[in-house]
Formats: C-alpha cells, structure tokens, sequence
C-alpha cells in the first residue's frame, strides 16, 4: 500500500555491507556487498578490513538497492542504520552514512539494535510478529533466548552465550577439521554424510543446576578439538563428516531444547528463530520437530534473511516508523555494546549536523554526489 513506510535500512555490524528496502512489511530490495572472501585467509574477521570494506562498498550498494526497488531516494519515508551491537569501526562506517543521507535528504534517522532487526525480518516472510514471540537468535556473535511484545520497545533477554557463541564454536570446530571459513555453511554441508551418532559430544548448560536458558559452547569446541588431537596423535584417519555431524547435532540440540523450554515456560506459542546460524539445515529440522511435538509454531526467514543484511533493518525501521516512535537525533553515536533491550537510540539534546570524523565527512560528500541529479 502506498501509505505504508518506506525506510531504507543500513548494515555494517560486521562483514557484510547490506542495504534494504522495505515498504511497510514489503521487502523491494535487499542488496548485500561481502567481504567474508577478503577474512578468510585469516580465518576469520579482521575488523579494519571489514571496515574498510564498508567504506568502499556504502554508496554502491545503496544506489543498487534504490535501482532494484525503482525509486529514488526522496521518496524515502526514512533512514534506519543498525547503531550496535557490533565492530566499532564497521558500525561506525553504517551510521555515518545513514546521518549523512537523512541530513542531505532531511529525513528522520533511525538508529535500531542489530538483534532486535534480526527478529524483525520475519516479517517480511510470515507477516507482523504475534505478541508475545519467543526468538532464538543464533550467529557468530550471539547466542540468545529473547521474549518479544512490541519489537519497537520491548525486547526482554532470557539468557545469551557465556562463551563462544554457536556461530563461532562452527567456525573453530571448521579450523580445526582443515573445512576453511566461515565454518558454518561447510560443516552444515559436510554433516549431510556424517553419522550425527557416531560421536557423543558435551551438551553445555545442560545440567539441572545450570542456568536454564543461557548457552556455552567454549567446552564443546574443546571437546571436538581434543577428540580430533587424540585420532591424529594415534595415526588414525579423522571421520570429518561423523565429527562435523556429531558437533552439530550437540550444538543443534541445545539450542532447540532450551528454546522450547523457554516457550512451554513463559506460556507462549510462537519461536522465530534468526540469526545467520538460523539457516543450518539441521537446526531447522530439529526445531520443526520439537516444536510440532509441543504444539509451537515455528517461525524461520529463508536463508538469505537470516544472515546479517540491510532488510532486516529497513524492516525495524518501517515498523518504527509505522508505530510513530522517534527517531535517534543527527548526534547519533555507534555502540558496539549496544543492549538488546535499547531497540532503538533515542532523540536526545537537539539534532545536529556536525561532522562525525573523517568516514562522516568522505561519505557526506558521496551521499551530495550520489543524490545530485537522482533525487
């Protein structure tokens, strides 16, 4: 509909460069630059490449985003960036140009929480979120049990990792089997010809006396890491496929169990489960049985909506924006350590238009010459 909000939204928390467009709970662009192929060789993110890789990638991709939805920036309703939490420097480089656009193109700025966007999303594919929704959001940066009513504002944490998030156990399980990065997408697919029984690994957090819904999986990648040691010190040929199916089985149940749990005890029949973890085959299958078992409508974005991306935020964005929240001021600062229970960064003091560093100015000007002649 025509009176639905159009926001553009902004990501740049780690390695991906994603701009979306979303008109109310329409997506009409998702454009994603990635520089994953420029940390592999280190095998993992290096927070400098990254962020230079946002710099370069920013107005590109946004200008490729307003091509595929066939508008121009002035017929933008607002501007949304993900404003924490994340890399400093590669959230930095999405809030500069996020004040940048609203400022050149006066439109209100809306800095919004990378977690509570990743709940969001499921409402480009399934439609508004039931209130109360449990999310599970799993990546290579979180691991998180979070209880949702308005995602504009009430976002409550259950439990999170104390440790290695799910994302990262695959990556360090990946090293350690010789599968490259990033892990999760390697050992997801080589555990199609592994026997997820074969080995039994350590379930975290599992005991009675444990904290019921927070996550550790630093002891599970120990555990991998030690069995494989152990095969090579002996001279025995490592079942990659039987290690890579049993770790993931250990992760995937863990993750399924405590977040039925947390349903059955909060009262509330609906998961959505997100995060770029959200797209391994066999946390889908599991959490789709379980939750069929308990009566739980699940909820999952395809793939390519679960992993880090701008619709995400464009999609938090328009429902800020839909809700008549406020939006953040031209002031608006990166937080890395942004809590999910901060949504979204409030308007405080006057907006101002003052320069933000050097990656502000540069893409201030980019932003003028980008929109001259187009908007």
């Amino acid at each position: 509909m025509a009176d639905e909000p159009l926001v553009l939204g902004i990501e740049t928390s780690c390695d991906e460069t994603g701009v979306g467009i979303v008109r109310g709970t329409t997506l009409l662009a998702d454009a994603v630059a990635s520089s994953v192929n420029d940390h592999a060789r280190f095998g993992g993110v290096v927070p400098e490449i990254a962020s230079r890789a946002h710099l370069e990638a920013m107005v590109p991709t946004i200008q490729r985003a307003l091509d595929t939805a066939g508008i121009k920036a002035s017929d933008l309703d607002g501007i949304a960036v993900t404003a924490g939490p994340g890399l400093a420097g590669a959230l930095l480089v999405g809030v500069s140009a996020a004040k940048a656009y609203a400022w050149a193109l006066d439109k209100p700025l809306y800095g919004v929480n990378h977690l509570a966007s990743h709940i969001c999303v499921d409402q480009l594919e399934h439609g508004r979120l039931p209130e109360p929704t449990m999310a599970l959001l799993v990546s290579g940066g979180h691991s998180s049990l979070l209880l949702t009513g308005d995602i504009t504002c009430d976002v409550r944490p259950l439990g999170a990792t104390i440790d290695d998030a799910a994302g990262e156990a695959f990556d360090k399980v990946a090293r350690v089997l010789g599968l490259g990065f990033p892990g999760g997408p390697v050992v997801d697919r080589m555990s199609r010809t592994g026997d997820r029984k074969a080995i039994h690994f350590p379930r975290g957090l599992s005991g009675p006396k444990d904290p019921a819904f927070d996550f550790s999986f630093s002891g599970l990648k120990t555990a991998v890491a030690r069995w494989v040691e152990a095969k090579r010190r002996a001279g025995e040929e490592v079942p990659v496929a039987d290690v890579a199916a049993s770790f993931q089985e250990a992760v995937t149940d863990v993750l399924t169990r405590k977040a039925v749990k947390a349903c059955q005890e909060h009262g509330v029949d609906h998961l959505m489960i997100g995060g770029g973890v959200a797209a391994n085959s066999r946390l889908r299958a599991m959490a789709e049985q379980r939750c069929e078992r308990a009566g739980i409508r699940l909820r999952v974005p395809r793939p390519g909506l679960c992993t880090d991306n701008g619709a995400m935020v464009a999609a938090l964005g328009a429902e800020m924006v839909w809700r008549n929240r406020a939006p953040s001021a031209l002031d608006l600062s990166a937080d890395s350590s942004l809590p999910v229970t901060e949504v979204s960064v409030p308007a405080a003091g006057v907006p101002a238009a003052g320069a933000a560093g050097d990656a502000h100015s540069d893409l201030h000007g980019q932003a003028y010459r980008a929109l001259d002649g187009r908007a």
